[in-house]
């Protein structure tokens, strides 16, 4: 949860429904449509007309299912322990339910796993920021020497071609053999089916049920809108600006991490991270890009608080003079963006062999 500055109020701007028939639907499972197209099924609450898909990369049936058995193979690892989906629990909202991520040979990371939801309506991934799409993403932690530990993507593919189950499902799905590029395009084809919509605070806020949500939770959106500022950052039916802020994180204990400066090099951007989704953060505790605040009411605190004072935050941050009564209320609402799209993900029973 992060402020930032945009001229938006609206909280949840998603269309009324995805489909022409306005049933509420559920995200990323397949129809019975042309042969190897998926159909995506938006879910109430969000826009279809803000989904990213990349022209060289649609969607396919056989391509997303090739990307989850990617994701969720060990295999692709140096030493067959941890898969994408190590990281990126749906219990969790699709993150590890822990401060920072624990790769291979028990190494820790030093930020908290984001979110693998809603990928699907943003360009720049990581909290840095340092993958412009979501093919570079999924490729990104293999070669990550605590995460899947590969010294490169060749020694990766090299291991990968010893599967011949694998090889022959790139040459039917990409007619040809393993690439690191088309490890890419299917990883990111499933993950585009991840998604999270139709939550009491949509059903709320667009009037489909004035009882979806308690006096307590309506209570809290307005101070979400208003006192407590947070569309300043966490706008728009994503709940997110997708731009990059410094709230002041680890400058009171030397931890600071540098962020987005390290990817642009630009000083205004020191200790900036990009604001995260707010759907399911009720299910991704702990918080902050550090994984720093065991709960949503640390998390309202520390806002309430004006965050950590630093020559480089973001000038929106400042105290909020909540009251207590008014603390429990914003988390009540933050606790109704518990949605529907994701649960029809599920690990395979068998991988290729």
């Amino acid at each position: 949860m992060s402020v930032c500055a945009v001229t938006m109020f609206v909280l949840l701007a998603g269309l009324p429904f995805s489909e022409v028939r306005g049933e509420q639907a559920t995200a990323g499972k397949p129809t019975d449509a042309a042969k190897g197209e998926y159909k995506l099924k938006i879910p109430f609450g969000l826009e279809e007309t803000a989904v990213v898909i990349p022209a060289d990369n649609p969607l396919t049936k056989e391509k997303v299912e090739l990307g989850r058995l990617l994701f969720f193979d060990k295999r692709l690892s140096k030493n067959n322990t941890i898969a994408c989906a190590s990281c990126h629990l749906p219990q969790f909202a699709f993150t590890d339910g822990k401060p920072v991520s624990t790769g291979v040979n028990g190494l820790k990371g030093g930020r908290s796993a984001p979110a693998s939801l809603n990928r699907i309506f943003s360009k720049a991934q990581f909290w840095d920021g340092r993958a412009e799409t979501l093919e570079d993403q999924s490729v990104g932690p293999f070669i990550n020497p605590v995460e899947h530990g590969f010294k490169n993507h060749d020694e990766m593919i090299a291991k990968m071609k010893k599967i011949p189950g694998y090889r022959k499902l790139f040459q039917e799905v990409f007619g040809s053999d393993i690439t690191i590029n088309n490890v890419g395009k299917a990883i990111a084809s499933f993950q585009r089916t991840i998604l999270s919509g139709n939550s009491p605070g949509d059903r709320f806020d667009q009037g489909q049920d004035e009882k979806a949500i308690s006096p307590a939770a309506q209570n809290g959106l307005i101070l979400f809108r208003e006192k407590a500022r947070c569309t300043k950052c966490h706008s728009g039916f994503n709940f997110t600006d997708e731009k990059f802020h410094n709230l002041g994180i680890g400058w009171d204990d030397n931890r600071v991490d540098l962020g987005r400066y390290m990817v642009t090099g630009n000083a205004e951007e020191i200790g900036a991270f990009k604001t995260p989704t707010l759907r399911e953060v009720a299910r991704s505790a702990p918080y902050m890009h550090d994984g720093r605040f065991k709960t949503l009411e640390e998390v309202v605190n520390f806002y309430n608080k004006g965050g950590v004072k630093n020559p480089h935050q973001d000038n929106l941050i400042i105290p909020l003079e909540l009251t207590d009564q008014e603390k429990h209320d914003l988390v009540e609402f933050l606790r109704t963006l518990n949605g529907e799209g994701w649960q029809h993900v599920k690990a395979p029973t068998s991988f290729p062999k």
